[in-house]
């Protein structure tokens, strides 16, 4: 399976940029970082339906969505890798996650998504979502192969 993550703003050296390097690295599934990111001075709704434009052009065509976003469903890991399964299983290609920018998501990001999911119910900083996301992606692998990582 091939992943795409599509996310607003672009990374800096540091340590969250660092944190999503390993965990991609440690994936067997090809996942790849797509950054979008709207430079002119927009009032807050337009920056997100423009940003939800850019994400949306960026998906690969065909790909099941997940968007994140704070109004999600919450997934233990083990849901969320049985989500992948089921998906891998059922011969999906391609799946995308959306990231939004401060604003969130346009309400057309998220109405594009087969599923809206959210890391919890406290809000995270965009860039380390992308380390957090890539490490469940990990998880999610090891979960399926019944490999030791997750011992839950």
């Amino acid at each position: 399976m091939r992943i795409t993550l599509t996310a607003v703003g672009k990374a800096k050296t540091g340590v969250t940029k660092e944190l999503f390097e390993h965990y991609s690295a440690r994936l067997r599934w090809k996942l790849t970082l797509k950054e979008v990111e709207e430079r002119r001075p927009l009032t807050p709704d337009l920056l997100r339906e423009q940003e939800g434009e850019l994400l949306l052009a960026a998906l690969p065509r065909g790909a099941k969505v997940i968007a994140l976003d704070e109004r999600g469903k919450d997934f233990s890991s083990a849901e969320f890798a049985g989500l992948l399964g089921r998906w891998q299983d059922d011969g999906v290609q391609d799946l995308a996650f959306m990231i939004g920018g401060a604003e969130g998501l346009s309400e057309t990001a998220r109405q594009a998504a087969d599923v809206i999911l959210r890391l919890g119910r406290l809000t995270w900083p965009h860039m380390l979502v992308r380390g957090l996301l890539a490490e469940q992606l990990f998880r999610a692998e090891s979960i399926l192969s019944g490999h030791p990582y997750h011992r839950a």
